[in-house]
């Protein structure tokens, strides 16, 4: 089961001491341990505007973040608050808080830029919190946004062909909330009311014109409006006049509060709650808490380096954690599983080797589950390795179980017919008649005993070849047979024996055909789960590639309407681009597809010594399953 938070105190998550930036341990040991989905809600703003008191009421306390009371500013690096969520039981909620931008006291404004961009990477929701009004001032505060594109990679290189890096912002940036503090102007435009949304979308329209003023101010505005599809506006009250209750806001209870701020809150959180969506990366990705604390440390890592923060070498580095990691629960399920289900010796080969298909089956799929990015498949062929090796250890146990098995019990049923054999019994004439009818009645009851196992045959082979010089022993020294009738018998000896040695090796050969067939059923369901997984991937990217689509032409159309024709015929480029990438992963022919498959194929049937013949039948239908419909 998912484990999610008790109720914690805030911790730093990302200290910034003296300009440098660095990991807390202790905040990451607390990620480790959540394995649920996360929302992640991040808050930044100018200092001393009152974030960290709303990020304490998204809990429903007024205690929580550090809020201080002084000019000075209180939050320093990034906090984090791990709650869970109150209205998705099988979610946690991750608060960040973040330091004060533009903190006189501060000596290199290139600080604040990391931390703005760190906020943009970890977070679902980010809450950009200022004061008053979105004015032309607000608007030039929020001049990190237009640095985006320098302090954040989408992928590790570009190809001339592809659409620019910025474009694919769309597809892993979070949602864009804008909230204002200490509102009191009055929610109108052109004397018609507006709702906040609108307030912030005219905000946020571009101002004509072609001068540097002009270009400058429109730069965070289009950042904004590009990077950020998803945006939403709340503005909220003095939540009181009394100076005295502001200076100590966090011991301030609701019934001294403004009821209209108290209302204004409340909308705020239950949006949040509501809509902030679970945190993903690219193509749905969903992000947990131990994920989460491997974005951290990549991040802060490659800032400290002097490199960009790269999304696409992030998902790499959690990629090859996370397989690693999918393969080992995977093996473990199979392992625990496989000694759960067998009983030991299993009567026929056969029945271990179903119960091992339905173990493999759940670990193909728990690995499927847990893994992404699997390049060339190198996590599931080490997979399929590692169960190799698992059932040929099983068939071992098997084995060796029904020797022992088999070997006890010929012991114990031979007991009286080795203590006639010892006593003289058979050495009277008739002896050896005698010797073989408590010999046919040892291998009737040993045949009667159930539940043997595969060495049941062999075992008994064994045994008889072992009595092989007694009885010709006996036989010789049986005075009631002529040699012509013992001439017969020995010849009669022969011929069971070589009769049994044909049994033992057609059992061989039929356990070898066995062996075989489960082979082939494990590529086949290797190549159908994979199938599966590379349909459902695709899927997300065309959905992705979909989105950043009808992104731009949104983009593209209020250009329009607001006049910018020039802008938006700049924007056609990007536009082809994204609709080449989209036929692309259309394309019915989908030859990459049927190469990785044959080639993943060709590996594991190396792996598994499957017969190629079987593996291009199981190849050859699969790029149907990838036809436009």
């Amino acid at each position: 089961m998912a484990s999610g938070p008790n109720m914690m105190d805030p911790i730093c998550l990302v200290e910034n001491d003296n300009e440098l930036l660095s990991v807390n341990q202790k905040a990451l040991q607390i990620l480790e341990k959540i394995s649920q989905p996360l929302v992640v809600v991040a808050i930044v703003g100018l200092y001393r505007t009152g974030k960290s008191y709303l990020m304490n009421r998204l809990t429903g306390q007024n205690h929580g973040f550090s809020l201080g009371s002084t000019v000075q500013s209180e939050t320093k690096g990034i906090w984090m608050w791990c709650v869970p969520h109150p209205s998705k039981s099988d979610h946690t909620l991750v608060l960040l808080d973040t330091e004060g931008l533009g903190d006189v006291e501060k000596g290199d404004p290139k600080n604040d830029s990391w931390i703005f961009a760190l906020a943009v990477l970890l977070c679902s929701s980010f809450v950009y919190n200022s004061m008053s009004t979105i004015n032309h001032q607000a608007l030039e505060q929020l001049h990190y946004v237009t640095e985006l594109t320098e302090l954040i990679r989408a992928k590790s290189s570009s190809r001339p062909d592809e659409v620019e890096d910025s474009t694919e912002f769309v597809s892993f940036f979070p949602d864009f909330i804008w909230t204002v503090r200490d509102f009191t102007l009055e929610l109108m435009l052109n004397g018609h009311p507006i709702t906040e949304d609108e307030y912030l979308e005219n905000a946020l329209k571009l101002i004509p014109g072609k001068n540097p003023k002009a270009q400058t101010s429109n730069l965070p505005r289009e950042c904004i409006r590009h990077f950020f599809p998803t945006r939403k506006c709340f503005v909220f009250d003095r939540p009181t006049n009394d100076k005295e209750l502001l200076a100590d806001i966090e011991n301030v209870s609701e019934d001294q509060l403004d009821p209209r701020f108290l209302e204004q809150m409340n909308n705020f959180c239950s949006y949040i709650f509501t809509n902030a969506k679970t945190k993903t990366l690219r193509e749905g990705i969903t992000v947990t808490g131990n994920r989460l604390r491997t974005l951290v440390v990549t991040y802060v890592d490659t800032i400290n380096t002097g490199a960009v923060p790269c999304l696409e070498n992030a998902v790499t580095t959690l990629a090859q954690l996370e397989n690693s990691a999918a393969v080992q629960k995977a093996a473990d399920h199979y392992s625990e599983q496989m000694a759960q289900r067998l009983r030991l010796p299993t009567d026929t080969l056969q029945e271990l080797l179903e119960v091992h298909a339905a173990c493999e089956r759940e670990a193909i799929a728990i690995f499927m589950e847990h893994s992404f990015k699997d390049e060339n498949q190198e996590f599931q062929k080490n997979l399929v390795e590692i169960i190799k090796d698992k059932k040929e250890g099983f068939l071992l146990q098997n084995e060796q179980a029904s020797v022992k098995y088999c070997q006890d019990k010929l012991h114990e049923l031979s007991k009286a017919l080795m203590e006639s054999i010892s006593a003289g019994t058979f050495s009277v004439p008739g002896g050896h008649e005698l010797y073989r009818k408590a010999k046919e009645v040892l291998k009737r009851d040993y045949c009667q005993v159930p539940r043997k196992g595969v060495k049941a045959n062999e075992v008994l082979q064994s045994f008889l070849l072992s009595q092989v010089a007694i009885e010709k022993s006996i036989l010789q020294a049986d005075k009631a047979l002529t040699d012509g009738e013992k001439a017969v018998v020995e010849e009669r000896a022969r011929r069971e024996t070589a009769e049994r040695e044909q049994e033992l090796l057609k059992q061989k050969l039929q356990e070898q055909e066995q062996q075989m067939e489960a082979q082939q059923r494990s590529l086949q369901e290797n190549i159908a789960q994979l199938t599966e997984k590379l349909a459902r991937e695709r899927e997300n990217l065309l959905r992705e590639q979909n989105m950043m689509l009808e992104h731009k032409l949104k983009v593209q159309e209020a250009l329009l309407k607001e006049g910018f024709r020039k802008k938006s015929e700049e924007v056609n480029a990007e536009i082809n681009h994204l609709k080449n990438m989209i036929d692309n992963t259309k394309d019915d022919d989908t030859p990459w597809l049927a190469l990785a498959l044959d080639k993943f194929g060709r590996e594991i049937s190396s792996l598994l010594c499957t017969p190629g013949k079987l593996l291009g039948h199981i190849v050859s239908g699969v790029s149907s399953l990838f036809k436009k419909k």
